[in-house]
C-alpha cells in the first residue's frame, strides 16, 4: 500500500446481485430485501451495465397510486407518473447507470457518489461489464488503517525524500488516524508541501504539523525571534 493510492477495486464488494431487463417489480422487491441493499444494477449482454434500479424508482408506485396531484403537477413529473406504472427493471431504471471504474481511487468514487446524490455505485470494466459494487461504507475501509502503518508510510515516502539531511530528526506520531509531525527543517516553506502530502495519505483524518525552521541567531540580529516555528495544537489539525 505504501505510496499507492487505494482503488475502488481493493473496497468494493464483488459478490454482485444484478437485474436483467425484464426482471418484474416483485421479483426487484425480493431481491433489495433479500440482499438489504438500497439499489441493484440492470445488465444486458456479456454483463454491461445499462441502469440501476433504486428504492426511489419502486416507491414511486406507492406515491402516485392515490395521489392528488393536478394536471399542471402531473405534466411537471411525466418521467416520474411513468416510473410509477412501471413493471419491469427496464421501465422502471434510472439510465445511463453512473458507475465507476475499478482503477479509480477512492477519492474519486466518492466525488462521483457526491455528485450523482447516490449511496453505492456499480463497478465496471473498460468495456462496462460489473465487476463490483462500491458502497459509502467500503471508502470509509480506508480509516481502519492501523497507526503504525500511516507512520511508517508518512517516514519513508515523504518525510525521508522531503527532508533528507534535517537538522534534527522530524518526528512522525500518529494517534487515532491523526498525524503529528515535529522537528526542524531547513525552510517552513515546505510546511505547507508536507501537510497536503501528508493529508493524501490513505487513511490519514488529519494532520498537526508544529515543524520548526532552523535555529536562529539572536546574538547576530537582535530584531530576529529565538524559533521560527510552526505551531499546531496535538489533534488540532491547523496550519499558520
Amino acid at each position: 500500500m505504501h505510496g499507492t493510492p487505494c482503488l475502488v477495486s481493493d473496497v468494493m464488494t464483488r459478490r454482485v446481485v444484478a437485474l436483467g431487463r425484464a426482471a418484474t417489480f416483485k421479483d426487484i422487491v425480493k431481491a433489495i430485501r433479500q440482499w438489504k441493499v438500497s439499489a441493484l444494477p440492470v445488465v444486458e449482454e456479456e454483463n454491461r451495465v445499462v441502469g440501476v434500479v433504486s428504492e426511489a424508482d419502486l416507491l414511486r408506485k406507492d406515491e402516485y397510486r392515490d395521489s392528488d396531484h393536478d394536471r399542471h403537477a402531473r405534466l411537471e413529473r411525466l418521467s416520474d407518473l411513468v416510473k410509477a406504472g412501471a413493471v419491469t427493471a427496464e421501465e422502471l431504471m434510472t439510465a445511463p447507470a453512473v458507475t465507476v471504474a475499478a482503477t479509480a481511487t477512492l477519492g474519486q468514487a466518492a466525488r462521483t457518489m457526491a455528485r450523482a446524490g447516490v449511496k453505492r455505485l456499480p463497478v465496471v470494466s473498460d468495456d462496462g461489464a460489473l465487476l463490483g459494487i462500491v458502497s459509502r461504507s467500503d471508502l470509509l475501509k480506508v480509516f481502519l488503517r492501523e497507526d503504525d502503518d500511516i507512520a511508517e508510510e508518512v517516514r519513508d515516502e515523504i518525510v525521508a525524500h522531503l527532508f533528507p539531511a534535517p537538522s534534527e530528526p522530524v518526528r512522525v506520531e500518529v494517534r487515532d488516524g491523526v498525524v503529528r509531525l515535529t522537528g526542524r527543517i531547513p525552510d517552513t516553506m515546505l510546511v505547507p508541501v508536507v501537510t497536503r502530502l501528508v493529508r493524501g495519505v490513505e487513511g490519514v483524518v488529519d494532520v498537526d504539523c508544529a515543524l520548526a525552521g532552523p535555529p536562529r541567531r539572536p546574538d547576530l540580529d537582535p530584531d530576529l525571534p529565538r524559533e521560527d516555528v510552526v505551531p499546531g495544537a496535538w489533534g488540532a489539525g491547523s496550519v499558520t
